[in-house]
């Protein structure tokens, strides 16, 4: 979600109204100030005084009705009295941030026990972006790093002494990363060339010490998603500085001479420049430490072409502390315990996504395009499509199927699996006998022994690999289905962990046969893993009877059974999709691996009708004659903190939603962005809400708290306990500034390792992002804050996400997918007050926002979700429209001056509509920390701005007044002297 340089535009479109009056008045004053001058002198004079009055008047007014009515509560937001965040919460932060880095730091790599570094205390630090690391990503999920631990800070802080002829060498090479942003990206890696290390300096850094440290970074953000082939944008000539106008792929500068990046060469790859400084410090030392900080898995296989290089640590961004964990990992402080949340692969080229990602666009729809764009002046270029090709074989899923079904050689493919992670000790894991109760709950004990000599921390793996079929349902031969962490272990210590889930969790969702989900029969493999490809322990877990969840017998998890919704998100014959399939040992791999065909790029005519836009949605064709009017503006005396703590279908609800007009609910719900709205009549407050993922970025209201590391740092500790801690600690922020709405978490998937927003995403794995999801907004809640799990849903890359982007993909991958994380996170939220952020691409060809069967069929009526669904940054973008919206469970608008946020449709059908969007909306606030009694007395007071702006009007009116009597008394007094003078 972003702010653009489009809001301005928005803003004058909605108050053009107001500049047409005036501009018409004006034109009136001044025709009148001509009409008059003619007549006598005092009469002109009295006439044109007026007519400027009348149009000051006039001024004022519009003014008023502007900041009291169309932007009183975004001007309540962005105004409101500045309350700071305590200084215990910001250090509470701070402790919770570095503790999630020890314990999210992958060991990936410990040759000949490089790591911990205890026998030396001075370290040479290789590479210019140990000077310029990446504590976040940009975009919404950006945060303020200024007071940051920096990378050589943290070094420092470990007691380390560290080489700073190089470190100032590095800094004077260039002191600042190139401006990353949603408006322009620019991908330059600042590294010097080989040829500028001087013999001395490397014979001082060898003098210095014989350990060497690498750092190699990679940044990411929003709007834009990494550069699959760098080639192109080192040659590409269309960006324009001086206009800031976006470039495909960005701008990139190079260091030396000669082409960084040779063609087809991607923005995870070491470019030339890095290569060669790798080979130097290779050269020169035999104990080479890599630190990749990143948070998009990049191609390592580099690190084992040296015999030196001896150590890899896998630290995204690590926000303000992190780096403090960085630096008690290599001194041997603190022992990592953190696992991979992705595949990394040695060559991204290979994966069975890279074909299917980027920017695709239909070829035939453009006199289409054009009705859109005047439709919608804001609009993006709409008709893009991609297609989610790979199936369910996302990540490890196809990696561990593929190598079992003899597709591909996994060892030569990838170089560290999912789940992966090393430690200074090592533990064993023994697994229990699987027992199950009558509801059908597996669980078993889990002894985790550390058998090293070094305290520790170890990752309990759960997965299932179930019967599978040639050619029936579709299914991966590893699934995640449970994790759990332990204690810090002491040498020789043991932990027993006792795994839980249900036998459902292991069902597969049947698209086709019985359009539901089944538990076929057969013998389910259930196996400790220390990672997704290596076996600890396992047993067998028999089913004697398939279990069919139709509508009769939903999943225990379930209100309603999980059907297909989404038949035709797959696509049609036209599309000519082929989805990767495991029968005959995926022997349509090659084809459904392929780029999109020709037929692909041509939206056929019976899909063309179904997409809906602004310049052909007709809302009105889905109203019921049959709707009753609901009552509105009824007088029950009823408020809205009367329902704190009432169950959802407490008969008061009705009480309450009769008191609301339709105007009441149609502002409430239109102007969403960054706060909800007063409502005077049931006694609601203004609520304040913000980004971000990585802690408070209120730009609204200068607001910005602790800088947290990313979410894939979070989730590479594979544990709940400081998940909740996270989301606890960043709640208090919150909360501190009576911001009760978060914006977060981001909880979508890594499709690829190209995704700009992977740093915002916990996983590859649903399973993983969906409980750390859980423990994290759970903490939030704890502290009052309602987290809007976002982005909801597909919306696994940034290129064209904005553009009407359909996406294309069966069932089953959107259900065992990229679902899968928002409904357990959904399922597992402990508290009262939730929301989701819906995203901005179609599925198939409706955009998300409009979709019923995903807004209301399955994450209200399915997954019984209770809460707010807000857009993401309202725009209109072409397609966002408020009425299609609030039609299919979208309640809320994140708007503060768009055309199509704007809902006039007052039938029976949209006023239902209206009544429940807002009812969803008041259960959120209420039940949430912003009605707590300090918060709701903070709330109720008139905001400083207002109190000027009426003591403003005040004087205005008082000068007006006194003008108007001055003019008239003067205009009577040279009336009755020219009287007195012609007698």
């Amino acid at each position: 979600m972003t702010f653009s340089t489009e809001d301005v535009k928005m803003v004058l479109s909605t108050i053009s109204g107001y500049l047409i009056v005036l501009a018409v008045l004006l034109v009136v004053a001044i025709a009148v100030a001509v009409t008059v001058r003619k007549m006598d002198k005092l009469k002109k004079c009295l006439i044109r005084w007026q007519a400027l009055f009348a149009w000051l008047l006039a001024v004022v007014v519009c003014v008023n009705t502007i900041c009291f009515g169309v932007y009183g509560d975004t001007l309540n937001a962005a105004l409101a009295e500045k309350k700071d965040i305590s200084e215990e919460a910001k250090e509470a932060s701070r402790n919770t941030v570095q503790e999630t880095a020890e314990e999210g730091i992958v060991l990936a790599k410990n040759e000949d026990k490089v790591l911990p570094v205890t026998d030396v205390k001075k370290l040479n630090v290789f590479g210019w972006a140990s000077t310029n690391p990446i504590y976040g990503g940009s975009g919404s999920g950006a945060s303020d790093s200024s007071t940051s631990v920096s990378l050589l800070q943290g070094l420092e802080n470990a007691g380390f002494e560290l080489n700073t002829e190089l470190t100032d060498f590095y800094k004077n090479y260039a002191d600042a990363r190139p401006e990353a942003g949603t408006s322009v990206q620019d991908y330059t890696l600042p590294e010097p060339t080989a040829d500028a290390y001087s013999e001395e300096m490397l014979a001082n850094a060898k003098d210095f010490s014989d350990y060497a440290v690498v750092v190699v970074a990679r940044v990411s953000g929003e709007c834009f998603d990494l550069p699959t082939d760098m080639y192109e944008v080192i040659h590409n000539d269309s960006f324009d500085p001086d206009n800031q106008s976006i470039a495909e792929n960005g701008t990139y500068t190079n260091n030396g001479d000669y082409d960084d990046f040779e063609k087809g060469q991607s923005y995870l790859t070491l470019d030339k420049t890095e290569q060669d400084m790798v080979a130097l410090v290779c050269k020169n030392f035999d104990n080479v430490i890599v630190v990749y900080n990143g948070a998009n898995t990049m191609e390592m296989n580099w690190t084992d072409k040296y015999p030196q290089i001896k150590g890899v640590l896998l630290c995204p961004g690590a926000g303000s502390t992190g780096f403090n964990a960085l630096g008690e990992i290599i001194s041997g402080e603190v022992n990592p315990s953190g696992k991979t949340v992705d595949t990394w692969v040695k060559d991204l080229t290979q994966t069975p996504y890279f074909n299917n990602i980027g920017d695709f666009t239909y070829d035939n729809i453009q006199d289409y395009v054009a009705e859109i764009i005047a439709a919608d002046n804001g609009s993006l270029q709409p008709g893009t499509f991609v297609d989610y090709n790979e199936n369910i074989y996302v990540g490890y899923k196809f990696y561990e199927t593929a190598a079992e079904e003899g597709l591909i050689d996994y060892d030569a493919l990838v170089q560290y699996p999912f789940g992966y992670g090393l430690s200074y000790t090592k533990f064993s894991q023994k697994m229990g006998e699987i027992q199950e109760d009558e509801n059908g709950n597996i669980t078993f004990d889990v002894t985790v022994t550390n058998e090293g000599d070094t305290a520790g921390k170890d990752v309990v793996e759960v997965y299932y690999n179930p019967p599978y079929t040639n050619g029936g349902i579709e299914k991966a031969s590893a699934n995640l289905i449970q994790f759990e962490k332990t204690n810090l272990l002491q040498p020789g210590e043991s932990q027993t962990i006792t795994v839980s889930f249900s036998r459902d969790d292991m069902a597969s969702f049947d698209s086709y046969e019985n359009q539901c989900y089944v538990l076929e029969k057969g013998d389910y493999k259930i196996s400790l893993r220390s990672d997704s490809h290596n076996v600890l322990d396992e047993k067998t877990y028999k089913v004697s009877d398939t279990v069919i969840y139709d509508e009769s017998n939903p999943r225990g998890s379930d209100d309603t059974a999980a059907v297909t919704r989404f038949a035709d998100v797959e696509g049609d014959d036209s599309c000519d999709i082929t989805y990767l399939s495991r029968k005959d040992s995926f022997a349509n791999y090659k084809e459904a691996t392929a780029a999109p065909s020709e037929k692909q790029h041509t939206m056929s005519d019976e899909l063309l009708a179904t997409y809906v836009s602004n310049a052909n949605y007709d809302g009105t064709v889905y109203n019921n004659d049959s709707d009753e009017m609901p009552v509105t503006g009824a007088k029950n005396n009823v408020k809205l903190a009367d329902l704190r703590g009432l169950d959802y279908e407490d008969p008061k609800w009705d009480d309450l939603l009769d008191e609301l007009t339709y105007d009441e609910m149609e502002n409430m719900i239109e102007f969403g962005g960054w706060h909800t709205a007063a409502i005077k009549s049931i006694d609601k407050i203004a609520t304040a809400e913000c980004d971000g993922p990585a802690g408070v970025n209120n730009f609204m209201t200068q607001h910005y708290g602790t800088s947290y590391c990313v979410e894939v740092m979070l989730a590479q500790t594979w544990s709940k306990e400081i998940a909740e801690k996270f989301g606890e600690a960043m709640g208090q922020e919150y909360a501190d500034i009576d911001n009760y709405g978060w914006y977060g978490p981001a909880m979508d998937t890594h499709r690829s390792a190209f995704g700009g927003r992977n740093f915002e995403y916990y996983s590859e794995d649903g399973v993983l992002g969906g409980y750390i999801g859980a423990a994290e907004i759970n903490g939030a809640a704890t502290k009052g804050v309602y987290a809007y799990l976002k982005h909801f849903a597909l919306n696994d890359q940034e290129i064209n996400t904005r553009e009407m982007l359909c996406t294309w993909t069966t069932e089953q991958a959107m259900r065992e997918i990229y679902l899968k994380p928002f409904e357990l996170a959904i399922k597992n939220f402990e508290g009262t007050s939730i929301g989701v952020m819906v995203a901005f691409n179609f599925v198939g060809t409706t955009w998300v926002g409009a979709s019923k069967p995903l807004m209301t069929e399955v994450l209200r009526d399915e997954w019984g979700f209770r809460g707010a669904a807000i857009t993401d940054y309202f725009g209109g973008y072409g397609y966002q429209n408020a009425d299609a919206g609030v039609r299919a469970g979208t309640d809320l608008m994140l708007n503060m001056v768009s055309q199509f946020a704007h809902i006039t449709d007052k039938s029976a059908t949209m006023t239902k509509a209206l009544r429940q969007a807002s009812k969803n909306i008041l259960y959120t606030v209420v039940n949430s920390g912003a009605y707590t009694e300090q918060a709701y007395q903070n709330a109720t007071k008139m905001p400083a701005w207002r109190k000027t702006f009426i003591t403003v009007d005040v004087i205005l009116g008082a000068l007006l007044v006194a003008a108007e009597i001055a003019v008239v008394m003067n205009y009577r007094k040279k009336k009755r002297e020219q009287g007195n003078k012609e007698k």
